[in-house]
């Protein structure tokens, strides 16, 4: 008797996860073209401030963590010093690629 009341904790275990849903993974939506990925969203200061702080960091040439960035109302400013007038060029380039961006003010930005 003793064999069939240590089934029985295996046969318990056994209904429970018969009785739990399947889990099933929706695959990635497929790569279409960027106005179909584009969210509707509004972009707010601190995304645009985070995406051009990411920009910066993989932007050749840069020293982004020479550079200051602080956005209101869509307009980003970028303070700090760069090695080169090229680096604050590239700089603000990458700044006004990042989508929400109205203006860049680069004043405060300057070549050593």
């Amino acid at each position: 008797m003793k064999k069939a009341s240590s089934l029985l904790p295996l046969a318990a275990a056994a209904a429970l996860f018969a009785s739990v849903p399947s889990i099933s993974f929706a695959a990635p939506p497929a790569a279409g073209n960027a106005d179909e990925r584009d969210s509707e969203q509004p972009v707010t200061d601190t995304w645009i401030t985070s995406k051009v702080k990411a920009e910066l960091a993989t932007t050749e040439g840069v020293h982004s963590l020479d550079i200051s960035v602080t956005t209101v109302n869509g307009v980003v400013t970028l303070t700090g010093v760069q090695p080169t007038d090229i680096a604050v060029k590239k700089a603000v380039a990458a700044a006004e690629g990042i989508k929400g961006v109205k203006k860049v003010d680069s004043s405060g930005l300057k070549a050593k």
